[in-house]
């Protein structure tokens, strides 16, 4: 789940979190800056020498991705769009059997808000999504399709980066009205609700509250579509937290159209005013009543009440300030039991800490101190959380709708969730999202939970049949579900490939197998020559496996057994997993009791040590070794970062560890803050190195060359401050001195840079949109396979062995490309008018030109032939025997690089009896006949081919092997 801490002063005071000067806010990325980068972005992809590199999409499908919005077809509810929070717009006409993308290669691919026109076929998408969690990517506006998404047309509000929703006038397809979130990293004025009156060429604001405000929801009366109704929402958020509630947030109404607003929730309404006041979710019953529902994200503190809480949590209450002398006057047992339940290491128990205590060497709160990390505070809900409201006038006032809290829908991330919908039939049956999904039947006095099988649990999308009670459509976490019976039951429609990878890594088996970590779905692996189809639905076994479950993380795999896996979930809970067994061993490194609490990453790092794959490297705030697989830590570091900061997210963490595979014990880290130390001696002193480099950015990838041993690559990623600049630097000294790289990229924020394992030269990087590969260590770079989605690219991996390059997006799922013929390319080779690279052997079948039955296609062989052309032009290819006769010529319009021609080894109809001649040359004995196969072409004989490629005076010959079977 997504999880945003929000806590109380005084528990983040206990984490210890020192002080650090004041960081002034770096000036974000102007949206023109990102739209001339999309142009930037298309014309490397017309200069590419690598654009016809294939990347196949290798799935996996079944876990899915984030799901925001929903748009049905209200004749055809068979026919629908479903828009995701980082994998772009697909498009259903099967009732979610199958699905096709149609928003892949525009400049983002994030969405907040989708709107179609069923009537004249126009859709509108607001781009950013509208929940403001860790992976939640800016937009750059709107976007236009009147062909059904064929075309798109950017139109206009770039500034936008979220979008909460889109509200189309009920007769006018030129009327539309757009609730813009605003920037989530930084204020600004582009935000409230515009209104156009021509189809998105011109827009007006006509709503604004303040820089840090936005509109997250807006409603229609479709009664009356002068009324409507706007939900605003103050929230601003930092790498190291997030304020989610303020004076601005509230209800506003427009009884003009939009063009002016009254504010409602004010005081005396009913409804929370203040500065406690969260995101705001709105909906409207479609009868001839002024009903109207809200449901709110309350962040006021609850009242304590007698017997509230947990005795745990009252006897954690209770040493904040107990006494030395109350302390050791306790029962063993009651500390015992304390110990046990909160998963203190065994070597603590009653006798041993009331030493420590009667010593002086800790004092009681040291026991709650200990406890607390990110995670543990993820359910911690002093807040009132999800609240109900209902007006009845028209939105004049207000009325809880329920008695009892609505506790366990929001917990302390309101921020992530916030819709609610109305049965149209029904202005009774209330649903609301959050964690889980919920119905009431009674106008929200009650609810049940109809979560049920199948069912993700994090929910932010739902469509209600106006027509056809009972029948919903669910976007969460996990895809799609639609139900027939009101939530009863629930049936699954995850086809597309929209995973949200945040880690991917491979092992050396054969075939190797992909793992990665996602988010909310847990960690996976599967094999690598995996093909999306439904044939397992027969077989009852999805060729992944789940590994893990949470927030997958990082994978490290033990290559001398392929079987052992260290990964984990969100905030340093890591284990050691045995895939045969599926034995579990937790291998978290912990603080001491008396010592500051460690603080965990989300993505916390980790990495196992190619020289000694014993030992394990672990980044907390500090560094960790252990030598025995995770069974034991040595913490080998102080502080790594600048030392942490007051907020509610975990800040001051380490991002990144890398050892360098020429040297053991020359280690590199990099922090969530802008900090790069290195360490000579495996860990045991270490510098710091990144002083003339941009501070206060998120390193997000610091990687120690194969190659040489004094080099290293940095990648610093000014997302968390809506800076889209591409940060890449490298160093030839170990550090000491650094060089920036990439100053040509466009204007988007780099995950991930690796270097290619066989060609020193070539460098990878995965941005917010896309791969791009340098041929000379970063000078230049270029795009890859210009049919990739635009999708976030988190993190890649070059499998030594087999040399595919793995490319884990966080969005659509795991791709891969097989990267040998690049990997050749150097000065020498690219020097050349053309060059044809060696072809795989291919092994004879009679079962060329055959099928299973009439009703099957016929199997047809494929020669897969690769070449560089130094320049675009016809490339002329000719198939030979060994004794030099042509069989079969074809042309294949070539570009400037990297070309692929697939050959299906037939022979020229004309050039069969020459052909047959020259098999027959040699033989004494009886002739080989070239038979005609069952689909009418005579495929090639076993024997070796010359494949001869001819552009202009140059020409290349490179042997094709056809082995008997």
């Amino acid at each position: 789940m997504k999880k945003n801490l929000l806590i109380a002063l005084a528990v983040l005071m206990t984490l210890g979190v020192a002080a650090q000067k004041k960081t002034k806010q770096p000036p974000y990325t102007p949206a023109k800056k990102r739209v001339e980068s999309h142009q930037q972005r298309l014309q490397m992809q017309q200069q590419s020498l690598v654009s016809n590199l294939e990347f196949k999409s290798t799935g996996p499908t079944i876990m899915s991705g984030r799901v925001v919005d929903l748009a049905v077809n209200p004749n055809d509810p068979t026919e629908f769009y479903a828009a995701y929070a980082s994998g772009g717009l697909w498009h259903t006409t099967t009732n979610g059997i199958s699905f096709n993308p149609v928003f892949d290669h525009e400049m983002v691919m994030t969405i907040g808000d989708i709107a179609v026109n069923w009537e004249n076929n126009t859709i509108w998408i607001g781009t950013g999504e509208n929940n403001s969690s860790r992976s939640s990517y800016s937009g750059v506006g709107m976007y236009k399709s009147t062909d059904g998404g064929n075309t798109w047309t950017h139109a206009g509000l770039e500034e936008s980066h979220h979008i909460g929703r889109i509200v189309m006038h009920p007769t006018d397809p030129n009327t539309l009205w757009v609730a813009v979130l605003g920037h989530l990293y930084s204020p600004n004025k582009e935000r409230g609700i515009y209104k156009t009156t021509d189809g998105g060429k011109t827009w007006q604001q006509t709503h604004f509250v303040n820089n840090n405000t936005g509109a997250i929801d807006l409603v229609i009366d479709t009664n009356n579509p002068n009324t409507l109704y706007a939900a605003m929402w103050h929230r601003e958020r930092r790498a190291w937290n997030f304020v989610e509630a303020g004076e601005g947030s509230g209800i506003y109404k427009s009884t003009d159209g939009g063009n002016t607003w009254q504010l409602l929730t004010t005081a005396g309404s009913g409804f929370p005013t203040g500065d406690g006041v969260g995101r705001i979710g709105l909906t409207m019953s479609w009868g001839k009543t002024n009903s109207l529902y809200a449901i709110v994200d309350n962040q006021f503190r609850r009242e304590k009440e007698a017997g509230q809480q947990s005795s745990d949590k009252k006897f954690k209450e209770e040493l904040k300030t107990m006494s030395k002398a109350d302390f050791l006057a306790l029962e063993d047992r009651k500390i015992n039991t304390y110990l046990k339940e909160n998963a203190f290491p065994e070597k603590y128990n009653a006798k041993g800490v009331k030493k420590m205590v009667e010593k002086g060497k800790i004092l009681p709160v040291a026991l709650v101190d200990y406890t607390i990390d990110a995670n543990s505070l993820l359910f911690d809900t002093p807040v009132i959380g999800a609240e109900v409201y209902r007006s009845d006038d028209g939105g004049a006032t207000w009325k809880k709708t329920h008695k009892e809290p609505l506790d366990d829908l929001f917990y302390s991330y309101g921020y992530y969730f916030g819709q609610i919908r109305v049965a149209p039939h029904n202005r009774d049956k209330v649903y609301i999202v959050g964690v889980p999904i919920l119905r009431s039947d009674d106008g929200g006095k009650t609810f049940k939970s109809i979560n049920g099988e199948n069912v993700h649990v994090d929910h932010h999308g739902l469509w209600v049949n106006p027509k056809k009670p009972g029948h919903l459509i669910n976007g969460n976490d996990g895809g799609v579900n639609i139900s027939y019976d009101d939530g009863e039951t629930w049936f699954k429609a995850n086809t597309p490939a929209v995973g949200q990878f945040y880690t991917v890594n491979v092992d050396m088996a054969k075939p190797y197998r992909v793992y990665g970590g996602l988010q909310d779905n847990g960690v996976w692996a599967g094999p690598s020559n995996y093909e999306h189809n439904r044939g397992w639905h027969d077989e009852g076994k999805y060729p992944y496996k789940r590994l893990l479950g949470g927030d997958g993380m990082q994978v490290e795999i033990d290559a001398r057994d392929n079987n052992t896996v260290y990964t984990g979930y969100q905030f340093g809970h890591y284990f050691r997993v045995n895939q045969k067994s599926g034995e579990q061993t937790y291998i978290k490194p912990t603080h001491e009791l008396g010592e500051r609490p460690l603080r965990f990453n989300w993505q916390t790092p980790i990495h196992l040590s190619r020289h000694n794959q014993d030992i394990l490297y672990f980044g907390s705030n500090k560094f960790h070794r252990s030598m025995n697989q995770g069974d034991d830590w040595e913490t080998l570091s102080d502080d790594l970062t600048k030392g942490g900061r007051k907020g509610d997210v975990a800040y001051g963490t380490l991002t990144s560890i890398t050892e360098s595979p020429k040297k053991f014990g020359l280690l590199y880290v990099g922090s969530d803050d802008g900090l790069i130390h290195r360490s000579k001696d495996g860990g045991n002193t270490w510098q710091k190195l990144s002083d003339k480099l941009p501070q206060d950015m998120w390193v997000s990838r610091i990687v120690a060359s194969a190659h040489d041993e004094a080099t290293v690559y940095a990648s610093l990623n000014g997302y968390r401050w809506d800076d889209f600049t591409p940060y890449l630097y490298v160093s030839t000294d170990y550090g000491t001195n650094w060089q920036r790289i990439g100053t040509s990229l466009p204007y988007e924020p780099i995950n991930v840079v690796k270097e290619d394992p066989v060609n020193e030269n070539i460098l990878y990087i995965g941005t917010d949109h896309g791969i791009y590969v340098s041929l000379d260590k970063g000078q230049s770079f270029m795009t890859m396979d210009s049919k990739l989605p635009a999708a976030p690219v988190h993190d890649l991996v070059v499998h030594p062995r087999d040399h595919d390059l793995i490319v884990g997006t966080h969005g659509r799922s795991v791709f891969i490309a097989n990267v040998h013929h690049l990997q050749q390319l150097n000065d020498k080779l690219m020097s050349k008018a053309l060059h044809a690279f060696e072809l795989d052997k291919i092994t004879h079948s009679k079962r060329w030109g055959e099928s299973w039955g009439k009703w099957y296609d016929a199997y047809q062989p494929n020669a897969n032939i690769a070449f560089f052309a130094k320049k675009a032009g016809t490339t002329t290819i000719h198939i030979k025997t060994n004794e030099g006769t042509i069989i079969n010529t074809l042309t294949n319009e070539s570009e400037a690089g990297l070309n692929y021609f697939e050959y299906a080894l037939t022979v020229d109809p004309s050039k069969v009896e020459a052909y047959a001649q020259d098999l027959n040359k040699s033989k004494e004995e009886q002739e080989e006949q070239v038979e005609k196969a069952a689909d009418g072409n005579h495929y090639l004989l076993p024997g070796n081919y010359k494949v001869e490629l001819v552009q202009g005076t140059e020409k290349v010959e490179v042997v094709l092997e056809v082995a008997a079977k």
